[in-house]
């Protein structure tokens, strides 16, 4: 019998089959579960450069369909899918048990939050919102016009080491916390396995780089995009952005998603302007 309740496992295979009904029916607040999932089942837990990926799965009664789930990729903090406070309070239950040792939260506003308040509720710790993110989708997309100058390219692998470091920048820049561990190498070379990595050029250099994920179950991601403190306010953002939503609409994407931080007005006009919209709201939750 199945039973109710937290189901962990560390097999993404069995993750992505018995979750893929709960998946699938909400792809675009799913999001990150999706894609995190299918890249580790693709390029392996190595790719994460952490420890050992957790996941699960939770039914609210004996048999019943599975109503939530969620992914871990230490030492990043678990990312949760949308899901009754109920299971959220549980799940911070079941992972004390396991000895996790969380520095945070990521997910749906609301459920991030039962979360944490269950999981310092009996601990020296406090819980604060780090970030609100929008969770926007693409209506249609208008590039910017008018164009910057240059073109846009695929990257591929003699393009790591630049990727890397301004995937590095791009952390630094929007304040997230990364383990002292944390592979950016690793991280830029399978986004451009994937495809997905996207430069904008200039005079002959980059000077932009927007990705997007795998598409999976119709939909897919794009971010980050980044451009170098000394090219920005040229359009060359935008460029890129439209070109890795090209590029996820050309692989087949039913949806195309991005995540876009709440109290950056810049970003989130730029985004509107391309033909993204509004669809959810999340946050990353800080434990201290």
């Amino acid at each position: 019998m199945t039973t109710a309740g937290w189901e962990l496992s560390y097999d993404v295979t069995a993750f992505q089959r018995q979750a893929a009904a709960y998946l699938e029916s909400h792809p675009a607040r799913c999001t990150a579960l999706l894609t995190t999932a299918e890249n580790l089942r693709v390029h392996g837990p190595r790719s994460y450069g952490g420890g050992d990926p957790r996941f699960g799965w939770w039914r609210a009664t004996d048999g019943g369909p599975v109503e939530a789930a969620f992914v871990y990729t230490p030492p990043s903090p678990p990312l949760l899918g949308p899901m009754p406070d109920r299971a959220a309070r549980e799940l911070a239950v079941a992972l004390r048990l396991t000895g996790a040792d969380l520095t945070g939260v990521k997910g749906v506003d609301g459920s991030a939050q039962a979360f944490a308040e269950t999981w310092t509720d009996d601990a020296p710790r406090t819980w604060a919102v780090a970030f609100r993110l929008r969770l926007l989708r693409l209506a249609e997309l208008a590039p910017p016009r008018p164009a910057p100058p240059g073109t846009g390219r695929r990257a591929t692998p003699g393009d790591v080491p630049m990727a890397a470091a301004w995937m590095r920048a791009f952390i630094a820049d929007t304040g997230q916390e990364t383990g002292p561990d944390t592979d950016f190498t690793a991280h830029v070379t399978r986004r451009i396995a994937n495809g997905g990595l996207y430069l904008w050029e200039a005079d002959g250099r980059p000077v932009s780089m927007a990705a997007h994920s795998l598409v999976v179950a119709g939909q897919s991601r794009v971010g980050p995009v980044y451009t170098p403190r000394e090219c920005r306010g040229r359009g060359y953002g935008a460029a890129a952005t439209a070109a890795a939503t090209r590029s996820a609409l050309t692989a087949g994407a039913r949806q195309v998603l991005l995540f876009a931080d709440a109290a950056n007005p810049t970003s989130n006009a730029l985004y509107e302007r391309l033909g993204y919209r509004l669809l959810g709201h999340h946050v990353d939750i800080d434990f201290a």
